[in-house]
């Protein structure tokens, strides 16, 4: 996949759209969703605040948009990755390594945006959101299921999800990309972890 072909499913692309969004991201995690105005994002890609309004009616949009398209980005990022594995300590490792992806990769802005501001969605848009995470959800737990019917565990899918997400979700704030341990084997300790091999 290109990196135009990626950048069109996260929606973040050199559209003006896509500037807005990726601006907003940026802003919202660096000073927050409250303390972030319309003036800001806009300033920051070099428009006047009120063409903002021909894309997103509200701010509170814009930070809606920012959320659902990570979520719909990642969901189909782990989807491919899953196309074509078979064994399903491989298919795990994939899932591991598309998760990790996304909180210290590529969409790291936009993730930690969808964890800290969540907030400040209404609860409407905040339902609309955790249906679309659902499905992403979903494409693990089916992953988990397998694995404990196959005996590579026995306890709860759904507490082995939370156990993969706290040890996931905190690599934000230590994991250096530049340092000896690379993504793909800080994803196989995890997958160890999980799967009870040494």
């Amino acid at each position: 996949m290109s990196v135009q072909d990626k950048a069109q499913i996260y929606g973040m692309d050199d559209s003006p759209r896509g500037k807005l969004l990726s601006a907003a991201a940026r802003l919202f995690r660096d000073k927050g969703f409250d303390r972030t105005t319309v003036r800001d994002i806009a300033a920051a890609v070099g428009i006047q605040s009120g063409s903002i309004f021909h894309h997103f009616p509200t701010k509170e949009d814009i930070l809606f948009a920012v959320m659902v398209e990570v979520i719909r980005f990642n969901t189909e990022r782990l989807q491919r990755m899953l196309d074509g594995l078979e064994a399903p300590t491989e298919r795990l490792h994939a899932l591991v390594r598309g998760e990790l992806l996304s909180i210290i990769g590529d969409t790291r802005e936009a993730m930690s945006v969808l964890v800290y501001e969540w907030r400040c969605l209404s609860p409407q848009k905040q339902q609309e959101a955790l249906e679309l995470r659902a499905i992403y959800e979903e494409l693990w737990l089916a992953e988990l299921r397998a694995l404990q019917r196959a005996g590579y565990f026995t306890d709860d899918p759904f507490v082995m999800r939370r156990l993969i997400t706290g040890m996931a979700s905190w690599t934000n704030t230590w994991f250096d990309q530049h340092g000896s341990l690379a993504l793909d084997d800080l994803a196989a300790i995890i997958v160890r972890r999980v799967i009870g091999e040494s």
